[in-house]
C-alpha cells in the first residue's frame, strides 16, 4: 500500500495564490530563476538542485515537472496548476461550493493507487478539430512538423503512434498527471530528450511571449503519444489508468474561448492569450 508520505503533487504557479492545505500538495514557484520571477512567493522554488528553471518562458509548468523528477524523493509524483486541479473521485465532494473542496485529497490518492499506476484528467474533446488541426490553427504548423522530425530521428518506433494520435479529436491535456515513480522516470527521460532537441528548430525571438510557450504546448500533445505507445506495448495496463474530472479554480470564459477557437479555425487568427 502506498504510504501517503511517499506521494507528492506539485502545484505549479508563478504567483501567490490560495493553495490546498492537504500535505500531499507542494506549491512550486516555477520559473523562479528568471529575472521577472525573482520575487519570493514563500513557496518551494524550481531553481534548486538539478533544474531547468530558466527555460520556463517556453517550457511553462514543465520546469516544475523536471524539478520534481530530479529532486523529489517520492514513490508517486503528480503535476497540477494553481488554477486547475484533478477532481475528487467522490461525486458528493465534487459538488462542494468551494472549488478547492472539490479536488483530489491525499487519502483519496492513496486509495486510488491501490488499483492504479497513473491518473490523468478526463479527455478533452475538440469534436470538429483533430489535435493537429487545432494546434495548427491556434499556433504554428511548423512546430508540429519539427516535433515529428525530432521523433522520427530520436525514437522512430513512436512515429506511427504520433501520426495516429495527432489525427484524433481528443486528448489528455494540460500537462497534468500523477504517475508512479517508474513511469515518471520513463516519461520524463523520453519527453525532455525530445524537447531539448526541439528547441534547436525555432528561434523564440520570432514569437510573441504567449506563442513562445510552444515547448509546453507540444508536451501536452506528445504526452498522449507516450501514453498510447506504452498502452500498446503493455508497459501500462489500461485497467490501471484512472481518469478524474478537471476542476477549475477560476471562472472559465467559455464564450470568449469558443469565439477565439472559431476565429482561429475559420479566419486563421492565432491565440495570443489564455481564457
Amino acid at each position: 500500500m502506498l504510504d501517503s508520505n511517499r506521494a507528492k503533487i506539485i502545484v505549479a504557479t508563478t504567483k501567490k495564490y490560495e493553495m490546498p492545505h492537504d500535505p500531499v500538495y507542494l506549491p512550486l514557484h516555477v520559473g523562479a530563476a528568471l529575472r521577472h520571477h525573482k520575487r519570493s512567493l514563500g513557496y518551494q522554488t524550481d531553481d534548486t538542485g538539478d533544474n531547468i528553471s530558466d527555460h520556463n518562458a517556453s517550457y511553462c509548468e514543465l520546469t516544475g515537472l523536471y524539478w520534481a523528477w530530479k529532486n523529489l524523493d517520492a514513490d508517486v509524483i503528480g503535476l497540477v496548476h494553481y488554477r486547475r486541479y484533478l477532481g475528487s473521485p467522490s461525486c458528493a465532494r465534487r459538488h462542494a461550493s468551494a472549488p478547492l473542496d472539490r479536488i483530489l485529497t491525499g487519502p483519496e490518492l492513496v486509495s486510488l493507487f491501490e488499483r492504479a499506476d497513473l491518473i490523468v484528467p478526463k479527455k478533452r474533446h475538440y469534436y470538429i478539430e483533430t489535435l493537429a488541426s487545432h494546434y495548427a490553427h491556434t499556433h504554428y504548423q511548423e512546430q508540429l512538423d519539427s516535433t515529428r522530425s525530432v521523433i522520427e530521428h530520436r525514437c522512430p518506433e513512436y512515429l506511427d503512434t504520433y501520426d495516429r494520435v495527432m489525427n484524433r479529436t481528443w486528448g489528455y491535456m494540460f500537462n497534468m498527471m500523477i504517475l508512479r515513480r517508474e513511469l515518471l522516470e520513463d516519461y520524463c527521460s523520453w519527453l525532455f530528450g525530445i524537447l531539448a532537441e526541439l528547441e534547436n528548430y525555432m528561434s523564440e525571438e520570432e514569437l510573441s511571449s504567449y506563442q513562445g510557450r510552444y515547448i509546453g504546448r507540444i508536451a501536452e500533445l506528445i504526452f498522449n503519444v507516450w501514453l498510447e505507445k506504452r498502452l500498446a506495448d503493455g508497459r501500462i495496463d489500461r485497467s490501471r489508468m484512472v481518469e478524474l474530472p478537471l476542476i477549475y479554480i477560476e471562472q472559465v470564459h467559455w464564450f470568449r474561448k469558443v469565439q477565439a477557437f472559431l476565429m482561429a479555425k475559420f479566419f486563421h487568427k492565432k491565440y495570443e492569450k489564455s481564457f
